[in-house]
């Protein structure tokens, strides 16, 4: 009888990617998925560190399959993943939770099965972290979610160090895979009937910077958009500092790169900017802003915001509500500061209350709400390409699906239009989704303009 897993993934997408290899070199080993949690001989937890919450999450699940783990003896239990490589974490899962078989990080995925062979033989415990990556291993076997849309890693680990992050110190540092290994897994991919690409890097305008000769993420973009069958590219995540005016340029010459621009700000504040070590201004980040809307007017702008970074003062907070305003970002994920311990913010004097980091959540998120519904508003009556994803979690009549520029389309379809680009015109957008239906004929219609009022409609 083949043996099941289960695996549990939390945080960002490089975790969701991680995940589908662990399914793949699981798979290879002749386990299968399992239908539910309490069926799997194997349960893996996949976890993040980047706020406290996830952390605490991820722990509260393992703590409570102490009572499955006492019912079936042989279930085994692994966690993985950025939590894990922090400083004494494995310890503490050891103590917190002694029925964890099997504790690795984030540089040694691909060791999966040599573990649970070990645990297995010895009856023991095993915990393998690794400081850093040495290579990167090539063509592991994965197992995607959905048959027509992959995530490909163009980049591991990060240099940035930002002052609030933990990512540089559990995933590393920054290494590029060769450009002709990502094109031949683009185009195998393709031949798979994959339609839309991911590109994975903690930031990917770094791209090919530790390569000799070094090969910039725009020629990479150029490649993969020369790839024949392939419909869109998307990438994530990018860093304001590194978007130079050529790569805006090339992108916009590009026509299955997709649209739209994830730029996390974080702050509207130039000192509170500085002591996070972002590297840019709010002046350096509204010309980026300018140059993409100028030269792709229908572009999509999203962004990531912290507020109560420690020292952060109501004019600080104030300057990245005006800055908002001013820039009118299409969504925002907007997130209270957590202190990461090992970070240098950790250690910073005016760590801020946390019923005021509260208010100043709720503020810009009334905000931000407003400038979201507004511009979705706008789309009313449009016509727009989308990408059929899947069924909606709430109900199965309905249809779920993306559009070039990252917005989520609900319409009624049957289901065989899954995996196919279908035009939805815009019947009733909303703050975070738009409602619509299928249309056939006619051209495909976009929205033109980053302020609402002024929204015209071009066809091509």
């Amino acid at each position: 009888m083949e043996k099941t897993y289960f695996i549990i993934t939390f945080g960002c997408q490089a975790n969701e990617h991680d995940s589908e290899i662990l399914a793949g070199l699981l798979v290879k080993k002749g386990y299968q998925a399992a239908t539910s949690i309490d069926k799997a001989d194997l349960i893996l937890f996949n976890t993040c560190c980047v706020r406290k919450k996830a952390e605490n999450k991820a722990l509260s699940q393992i703590g409570e399959l102490k009572k499955l783990k006492k019912q079936k003896p042989d279930l085994m239990i692994g966690v993985c993943g950025c939590m894990v490589q922090q400083k004494n974490m494995p310890q503490k899962i050891r103590q917190r939770a002694p029925h964890v078989d099997l504790i690795f990080g984030t540089h040694n995925l691909e060791q999966i099965i040599t573990l649970i062979d070990q645990v297995l033989k010895t009856k023991e415990p095993q915990v393998q972290i690794l400081p850093d990556r040495k290579i990167i291993v090539e063509n592991l076997p994965k197992i995607r979610e959905k048959p027509f849309k992959a995530l490909v890693n163009i980049t591991y680990g990060c240099d940035n160090f930002c002052t609030y992050c933990i990512v540089p110190y559990v995933r590393g540092r920054e290494k590029s895979r060769q450009p002709e290994n990502i094109l031949k897994e683009i185009s195998q991919l393709v031949d798979d009937g994959v339609k839309e690409v991911l590109l994975l890097g903690q930031n990917v305008n770094s791209y090919g910077r530790t390569l000799i000769p070094p090969f910039s993420f725009g020629e990479l973009l150029k490649k993969v958009n020369e790839i024949q069958g392939l419909k869109r590219i998307r990438y994530l995540t990018s860093h304001p500092r590194d978007f130079k005016p050529e790569l805006i340029q090339i992108i916009s010459q590009l026509d299955k790169v997709c649209k739209h621009f994830h730029l996390p700000l974080q702050s509207g504040s130039n000192r509170i900017l500085r002591k996070m070590g972002r590297g840019y201004t709010g002046e350096d980040y509204q010309k980026l802003v300018q140059e993409i809307r100028r030269l792709m007017p229908q572009a999509s702008i999203t962004t990531d915001l912290i507020v109560g970074f420690p020292g952060e003062s109501d004019e600080d907070f104030k300057d990245t509500l005006e800055l908002v305003e001013k820039l009118r970002f299409d969504s925002a994920f907007t997130f209270i500061y957590s202190t990461r311990s090992g970070t240098p913010a950790a250690k910073l004097p005016d760590q801020i209350p946390l019923n005021i980091k509260k208010a100043r959540l709720q503020e810009l998120m009334l905000i931000q709400n407003k400038i979201s519904k507004e511009i979705n508003e706008s789309l009313k009556g449009h016509i727009i390409e989308i990408l059929v994803e899947g069924i909606s979690k709430k109900e199965t009549s309905v249809l779920e699906g993306k559009s070039e520029t990252n917005k989520t389309v609900l319409f009624i379809g049957k289901k065989n239009l899954i995996g196919k680009f279908v035009q939805v015109e815009i019947t009733e957008p909303q703050t975070w989704i738009l409602k619509g239906k299928v249309v056939t004929g006619g051209g495909k219609e976009e929205y033109v303009g980053t302020n609402p009022n002024d929204a015209t409609i071009s066809r091509n």
